[in-house]
């Protein structure tokens, strides 16, 4: 557990007794094309999540704010959102440090269809080797962790999915979760760059623990 985690249970004197349930993540659009089954690579022009798939030009490499981490991806309201998920993570459950988040790229090779949103440069996956694909139930992120994930899908209002949901677990996955051109993603964007504008609101001055955000955290569990 991290310090972060220790200092929350000492501050809120919480016993938990969650228990998390897989989902599953948004299905694929008609354009994604599924992975070959005997290769393992995606062949289609659109990842799981509908989105086109991009070069290096489409993209672009940005720093989660208050780290030393760069992370390539989609520029605009995709790395608005998905920079808001590192930066809380970083604040609230550990300190990231470089290589610890992997963005877009151009390696086709898959092990689960949701892991082909990387080549849209629409996700990320936040210590991999700590998190990896198919981990056992009880091996990943703590109990407190996943009430700090939780409260920021809940946050992001189901435009942002989580690999912990999917039915083959990568609990260090999240994606863009809409496709391109949906309005709920452009709100999400406007109001983070609204937050991250001033001081006060924002990644590193929330509490998750708040008895209102784990109400409505709990349709994210």
């Amino acid at each position: 557990m991290s310090d972060t985690a220790r200092r929350l249970t000492r501050r809120q004197a919480l016993t938990l007794t969650l228990g998390f349930t897989a989902g599953a993540l948004v299905a694929a659009t008609p354009a994604a094309v599924a992975a070959d089954p005997e290769e393992g690579a995606w062949r289609g022009p659109r990842s799981q999540n509908g989105w086109p798939v991009i070069d290096g030009s489409n993209a672009e490499l940005f720093r989660v704010e208050g780290t030393n981490v760069e992370v390539d991806l989609l520029k605009g309201d995709v790395a608005t959102v998905l920079l808001h998920v590192a930066r809380r993570f970083a604040y609230e459950i550990d300190m990231l440090r470089p290589g610890d988040v992997r963005g877009r790229t151009d390696q086709r090779t898959i092990g689960a269809d949701f892991e082909s949103n990387h080549l849209s440069g629409t996700a990320i996956a936040i210590r991999p080797s700590f998190y990896p694909l198919g981990a056992q139930q009880g091996t990943g992120l703590s109990d407190l962790d996943k009430v700090v994930v939780t409260d920021i899908l809940a946050d992001c209002n189901g435009v942002v999915g989580w690999g912990g949901h999917a039915d083959r677990i990568k609990e260090s996955h999240f994606q863009i979760d809409v496709p391109p051109g949906d309005a709920r993603l452009a709100r999400l964007a406007r109001r983070i760059r609204g937050e991250d504008a001033g001081p006060g609101p924002g990644a590193g001055s929330i509490d998750p623990f708040l008895p209102s955000r784990r109400k409505r955290a709990a349709a994210y569990l």
